[in-house]
């Protein structure tokens, strides 16, 4: 076994040039280049109102993903469940011909119907009512833009920028466990460019069918129907934040860093509301029968009900929601655990570098802890179905400090990977002389 060591002292060394190992430049480059390919790649965004906001909109999962890549994980994971649902209330309606990417199609916001004021968007529920209704005809699919070639065609799907990132991420991952084998140690970098790895790999495989980059949604005309029709069409709208009729939330850049809402918020919302009202109506009732006047007639008080417009999530109480597990996924025996398990992969993954030099011992402590923070945080955090901006006793201060804490840990590993370059193990520049034979991507 012969090693390549451009390095010849014993202390922490600072930059080092390129040598015919490797240097810190191509160190640094290597971890980057595998970090944005992987993450960028993986990237399918929902069709947004124009160029500009779905490139931003782009940009901020991109950052979500950098910082905390478990939540773009999740996104998609509640994405793809929701896709499989629709799949399967549909399967009767469409003779089982509506597919994945059918369904992930309208769920990233990409079907929309006219209005005096401009477009809304047709949501996953409502289309699947539109066919349970006779409304419309599953065989009138390729006039609403959903064919299987329409839905390709404004995908814009880079065969290869993914193979470029197949590429990379295969040869840093072989790099790595030569590493290993040969008892050569990996930066600090290297160990967090790698942590990403798994959750990349999820992601995109809960994403496979979603179709990419779509810049323009299908915008069709609604079937004619009853009045009634309309009103329960529209009262299962799940947001109008993203529809495009003028609206000063509607045209907020603020709308770039927002999950796209997910059918079952919405009824779970209605739940909610249906509940609150029974109750309001009960009270009502209740006090009414103790009411009587001298005639022995019950004095009925004027019922508070709840206003019900054609659009009822305006009236809703609009708490903050900070996370929200899909029902199904959360109470999965079989998903869950899984899910636990990948959640804090990525923190687990930065325990690799438990024995690394340091530029001190400080930082080093502080890396180890704040991996072991990440895992925890994030563990407790994931416990909770629904973590919302209101209080609701101890508990609402533990679902809310987990990813405070979370974030902190994010950020001292990340400063812990730049401080670590003024004053590195010198042996993280030695390679093992296979690796000199290797193409490398870049």
């Amino acid at each position: 076994m012969r090693f390549d060591s451009p390095v010849k002292t014993q202390g922490l060394v600072g930059w080092i040039p390129e040598s015919s190992g490797r240097g810190t430049l191509s160190l640094i480059v290597s971890c980057l280049t595998t970090v944005f390919l992987c993450t960028w790649v993986i990237l399918h965004a929902r069709v947004c109102k124009s160029t500009l906001l779905h490139r931003l909109h782009k940009l901020a999962l991109f950052l979500k993903t950098i910082i905390a890549p478990e939540f773009i994980a999740v996104e998609a994971l509640q994405e793809w469940c929701q896709a499989q649902r629709m799949v399967k209330d549909c399967a009767r309606s469409t003779a089982g011909n509506l597919k994945l990417v059918h369904a992930f199609y309208v769920g990233m916001l990409a079907l929309r119907y006219r209005t005096p004021q401009g477009e809304r968007v047709i949501w996953p529920n409502q289309y699947t009512w539109l066919l349970e209704q006779g409304l419309i005809n599953w065989d009138d699919q390729a006039l609403w833009g959903l064919s299987e070639e329409n839905i390709s065609d404004k995908s814009n799907a880079d065969g290869v920028a993914k193979l470029l990132a197949l590429g990379q991420v295969t040869w840093f991952v072989a790099q790595c466990i030569l590493r290993h084998v040969h008892t050569l140690p990996l930066s600090q970098l290297e160990t967090m460019t790698l942590s990403y790895i798994p959750l990349v790999a999820i992601t995109y495989f809960f994403w496979w069918v979603k179709p990419k980059d779509v810049m323009t949604p299908s915008i069709v005309e609604l079937p004619d129907m009853h009045l009634w029709q309309r009103v329960a069409f529209e009262s299962m709208g799940v947001s109008n934040t993203f529809d495009n009729e003028g609206l000063e939330k509607q045209n907020s850049f603020w709308t770039i860093w927002y999950l796209t809402p997910r059918v079952f918020e919405k009824e779970a919302k209605d739940r909610a509301l249906q509940e609150a009202q029974e109750k309001v109506d009960s009270q009502e009732n209740t006090r009414a029968d103790e009411r009587r006047d001298k005639s022995g007639q019950i004095q009925r008080a004027k019922r508070k009900r709840f206003a019900y417009p054609l659009r009822p999530y305006e009236a809703a109480a609009k708490d903050i929601v900070v996370a929200y597990w899909d029902p199904d996924v959360y109470h999965s025996k079989v998903l869950w655990p899984m899910i636990c398990l990948f959640g804090d992969s990525f923190g687990a993954l930065h325990l690799i570098a438990w024995n690394t030099l340091f530029p001190t011992s400080v930082e080093q402590w502080l890396w180890r802890v704040a991996a072991l923070v990440s895992i925890v945080s994030m563990l407790v955090f994931m416990q909770f179905e629904k973590v919302v901006l209101r209080w609701n006793g101890l508990l609402t201060i533990v679902s809310l400090v987990s990813p405070a804490l979370y974030l902190l840990s994010r950020i001292a590993m990340m400063g812990g990977v730049i401080a670590a370059f003024r004053a590195s193990d010198p042996a993280i520049y030695n390679t093992y002389v296979i690796s000199t034979y290797w193409i490398h991507i870049l």
